[in-house]
């Protein structure tokens, strides 16, 4: 996996414009402040249910805005133990602050 310089040295990022931050041995993902930019307005967010397996590199979930539906691929593989709820009621958040909440 290749990581390029990012806005900040508590995350790390992807070619495919993922993010990853580990503290304390546990991994938060998400998609960086240029992916959201690409997608316009986002509409819906899929991800995947706590206790799933994810595989470097490999899809784990969708997010889907008014433009395209992109893949969201893992930086690293592990087990969800936790997801961020607030994105399927809001999903506009990945607009506002694509960090938050592992800023």
């Amino acid at each position: 996996m290749e990581w390029s310089d990012g806005i900040s040295s508590k995350f790390r990022y992807t070619k495919e414009h993922e993010w990853v931050k580990v503290e304390g041995g546990v991994a938060t993902i998400g998609i960086t402040d240029y992916a959201q930019g690409e997608l316009g307005d986002v509409v819906f967010v899929e991800l995947p249910k706590v206790g799933a397996k994810l595989e470097t590199g490999k899809s784990f979930g969708n997010v889907e805005s008014v433009k395209a539906v992109s893949e969201i691929y893992a930086p690293a593989a592990g087990e969800v133990t936790e997801g961020n709820s607030e994105l399927a009621n809001k999903p506009e958040l990945l607009n506002s602050d694509p960090h938050a909440p592992a800023g």
